[in-house]
């Protein structure tokens, strides 16, 4: 479906949070901040409320740009819960569909009565977004059915189980409208009585009791006698008829009626399936190209040049399977990513273990995974010890050592912060060691099935050249057509026959139809999602994927994103007359008692450096100095850790020169700094810092290399801690001291200077200012609902070598598309003027098929994509998984 006009959507405030007594609230502006400034949202504001009428939410937004359902997910990242008024579906029709059949199928569906979007994708998944008041579920479902597109057979939706495949609420979480911290200061019941929601509705019809049910009658791989391979079939035999006929015709074998008649089964056959698209292409009231080319066919009859329409429905079919099964690739590559965690799970029941199906698994619950097996669900390690391969999700390249958590239950409370260490996730391919797993999430929530839907749903998302194509088209087709009718009559201006001028106006037409420019756009992203997918990448469909390959400037958050996040030991000064050793060992007494984020690096610290063979001190009465720093007893003697700020305030000798030129030079090179003092003798200074990922100055390279011109950081520290990091990694440019409302509006001067900008970010406390750029790109992605809705583009693993995989994929997808623009273009431009100058039809339909299959397998060479002298991320494991 086109867009071409900013639509207003309305929802009620009270039934978008119930439980908010007031419009203004945190949540509510949270949201509207989250949502002004993103690509394709016009405007969001609240409408307060008058004469008894609630409070509206407004969101003005073209579709065309950004959908309902990503309107919903940034609610949902933003601690909201939209009304259950608007419903979301998603279904997968039998087969693969060409970009014309996707077109045809999705304008049927958003002729419906209530339907605010429908979108259809080649790879036949099909989103819609409806209004229930003024359309049903059941309504909805009855009438997909009744176009032949598979939906689940369920009862009443009152009574749906769990999970079932059917339309539920505009938010498929209900009962999680709040993150813990987030929430309003009212009761925690009041955001959690709906936490057993209805489940997932997006129905996945493959192998289900409806997966008979031809697409809108386009039943193309399941449908026919020979089950996938029909159209194929059908292609074959028309050409054998085809050939059958030339034969009898050339050497004379039969009567003309025989060759006559083998072509007019090459008719039969052959058009077929042409036929039955273009009927239902006319009851949608669209001429398309199926149509066009059964016009010119019959054209051809009319001449008595049975052979050229035969041999054009011969090859238009076998075009047709050929993109069907070119397609089917990108498709399968898809949906191996469903079939990556087992059906089957061991449970332990007390001292006895069970068998059970993975979807009966429940929360809580202890499942027992064997070496080299695949986990079975999303949760943490609660016994033994292993390594486990987590290509599958997450794309990381080295298996992650696991080990037990040390308090199951405060795990399974705070499952999305736990460290790397303990969490697992469906699956992933254990070790060499046998493991119990505690049951986090269950099968249908698990990171690995959110990844599956969000992966099916961007399918469906347009690009913005796929949607510059498809306006062109519909100018396009109308001059094509006009153009025929005029050739047509050709022969009252020039002396030649009737005959002469209506076949040059049928090869116009077959030479004008521009396949090749519907499948270019929709089959290079299809191609590029996929292969992202596997590789623990995720891209919400074709617009951020082109606007990433495009971009020339990309803005980074500093903590956890640049750097480690947590601060480490760096540097060690110690005073004139004290020790390295000493001053080690008197920081390390105090600090070990501190829970203060400084204090554990500290520790961490100086253990390394101190080694096994020190003595340790021992301190006492501890005492926090709020803001300063710490004060404690060492050997009967008062030792003050802090910042240099707090020996101005405290009794006793004021620091050396020496040491404040020693704390200056540190703090200038981006240090947080604490100076220790035993007595009133100085032991030294140091210097804690969150040090850079290892690979950051690496990726900044490769970055670079793929043509980003600026790389600019935006953080909250202080300048001389951000021209310090930018400066180590390879920044050009780096802003310091900033508010979050400062990094939107960064985010905003960016974008107003350069036109595109992407944000790197953890998704959670980055969200406004990825909101507001271009392309939003969360990392360390798994296991986080918050950042998998924040991004436009979500990296599974806390990996910064991640992301130059993803620009690059994103580079050559723009590309392939560029690419297959100009030969689809560039073979149409070439063939109008040659058919108007007597190129006969049968060579035009060969050029014209041949540049269609040309790029569809253009697009395909995506699958195989790697970054050219760049970190891979892992995908043999991933294959293998696909077929284990």
């Amino acid at each position: 479906m086109a867009h071409t006009n900013t639509q207003k959507l309305r929802l009620d405030i009270p039934l978008l949070l119930p439980e908010v007594p007031d419009v203004h609230d945190r949540c509510v502006v949270k949201l509207l901040a989250a949502l002004n400034g993103r690509p394709g949202v016009e405007q969001a504001h609240v409408v307060e409320p008058k004469d008894g009428k609630a409070a509206q939410l407004c969101v003005h937004y073209d579709p065309g740009v950004i959908s309902l359902g990503r309107v919903r997910e940034i609610a949902h990242a933003a601690g909201t819960t939209l009304t259950d008024r608007f419903g979301h579906l998603m279904v997968r029709a039998a087969g693969t569909l060409h970009a014309r059949e996707a077109r045809t199928l999705a304008a049927r569906l958003q002729a419906l009565p209530g339907v605010v979007e429908a979108e259809a994708a080649t790879s036949g998944a099909v989103r819609i977004e409806y209004d229930r008041e003024k359309l049903s579920d059941h309504a909805l479902l009855a009438r997909l059915r009744g176009m032949g597109v598979p939906v689940p057979n369920v009862g009443a939706s009152a009574a749906r189980p769990k999970d079932s495949a059917v339309p539920a609420g505009g938010d498929e979480h209900a009962g999680h409208d709040h993150r813990p911290g987030e929430g309003h200061e009212q009761p925690a019941a009041s955001h959690d009585e709906h936490e057993e929601h209805e489940g997932h509705e997006h129905a996945h019809a493959e192998g289900d009791d409806h997966a008979d049910h031809g697409h809108a009658g386009h039943d193309h791989e399941h449908g026919g006698p020979f089950g996938e391979k029909s159209e194929l079939v059908f292609a074959l035999i028309a050409g054998a008829f085809l050939l059958v006929g030339w034969l009898i015709a050339w050497r004379q074998w039969g009567p003309s009626w025989a060759s006559v008649g083998c072509f007019i089964g090459a008719y039969l056959v052959g058009g077929f399936f042409t036929v039955r698209e273009a009927l239902e292409n006319l009851k949608a009231k669209r001429f398309e190209i199926d149509t066009l080319m059964l016009v010119a066919a019959a054209g051809a009859a009319a001449l008595g040049r049975w052979a050229e329409g035969a041999l054009l429905l011969f090859l238009f079919s076998l075009g047709h399977s050929l993109e069907h099964y070119a397609m089917g690739r990108a498709r399968r590559a898809i949906e191996a990513l469903a079939k990556l965690a087992p059906d089957r799970a061991v449970v332990r029941r007390g001292d006895s273990t069970e068998e059970v199906d993975v979807a009966t698994l429940q929360v809580g619950e202890v499942v027992v995974v064997k070496p080299n097996e695949r986990m079975p669900a999303d949760g943490f390690v609660t016994r033994g010890q292993s390594s486990v391969n987590q290509a599958p999700v997450t794309g990381e390249s080295v298996p992650v050592d696991k080990r037990p958590v040390d308090d199951a239950k405060a795990a399974l409370a705070a499952f999305d912060k736990l460290p790397a260490a303990h969490r697992v996730f469906a699956g992933t391919i254990n070790g060499a060691g046998a493991l119990d797993v505690t049951v986090a999430r269950k099968s249908t929530e698990s990171t690995m099935a959110r990844v599956v839907k969000l992966v099916t749903e961007a399918e469906a998302q347009r690009s913005p050249t796929q949607n510059f194509t498809e306006k062109f088209e519909r100018f396009f087709v109308p001059a094509v057509l006009a153009l025929v009718g005029v050739l047509m009559f050709a022969w009252v201006v020039i002396d030649e026959p009737f005959a002469d001028s209506f076949y040059r106006a049928m090869a116009v037409l077959v030479a004008a139809s521009p396949c090749a420019l519907a499948i270019s756009v929709p089959s290079a992203v299809l191609s590029g999602v996929a292969r992202a997918g596997r590789s623990g990448v995720l891209v919400k469909g074709g617009g951020p994927l082109e606007n990433l390959g495009s971009l020339t400037s990309i803005a980074f958050d500093k903590t956890g994103t640049l750097t480690e996040g947590k601060p480490r030991l760096t540097d060690v000064v110690a005073a004139e007359g004290a020790s390295e050793t000493e001053l080690l060992g008197v920081a390390l007494a105090v600090e070990e008692h501190s829970d203060h984020p400084l204090a554990s690096a500290v520790v961490a610290g100086a253990r390394e450096k101190l080694g096994n063979q020190h003595q340790p001190l021992k301190a006492d009465a501890l005492e926090s100095i709020t803001g300063r720093g710490v004060k404690a007893t060492v050997d009967g003697k008062t030792v003050h850790v802090g910042k240099p700020a707090l020996f101005a305030e405290v009794e006793g000798t004021r620091m050396p020169q020496a040491l404040t030129d020693a704390n200056e030079r540190l703090v200038a090179d981006g240090r947080t700094t604490m100076v220790v003092r035993q007595g009133e003798r100085y032991l030294g200074v140091l210097g804690v810092m969150d040090t850079p990922r290892p690979v950051a100055a690496q990726v900044m390279k490769q970055l670079q290399g793929l043509g980003i011109r600026q790389l600019i950081m935006i953080s909250g520290d202080n300048q001389k801690v951000a021209d310090s990091v930018a400066k180590s990694v390879g920044l050009t440019e780096a802003r310091g001291d900033l508010m979050p409302e400062d990094k939107v509006t960064a985010i905003k001067e960016l974008r107003a200077k350069v036109g595109k900008v992407a944000m790197v970010g953890d998704g959670v406390n980055d969200a406004p200012a990825m909101a507001n750029a271009t392309v939003g790109i969360a990392m360390g992605a798994a296991g986080s609902d918050v950042a998998l809705e924040t991004a436009d583009v979500a990296l599974m693993a806390d990996d910064l070598a991640q992301l130059p995989f993803a620009v690059g994929l994103s580079r050559k997808t723009s590309g392939i598309i560029k690419q297959n623009l100009w030969v689809s273009l560039g073979v149409v431009a070439v063939l109008i003027p040659a058919t108007i100058l007597g190129l006969n039809i049968g060579t035009a339909v060969i050029f014209h098929e041949g540049s269609t299959l040309l790029v569809v397998l253009n697009a395909l060479r995506l699958l195989a994509f790697k970054l050219p002298g760049g970190v891979q991320p892992s995908q043999p494991e991933v294959k293998e998984a696909a077929v284990s």
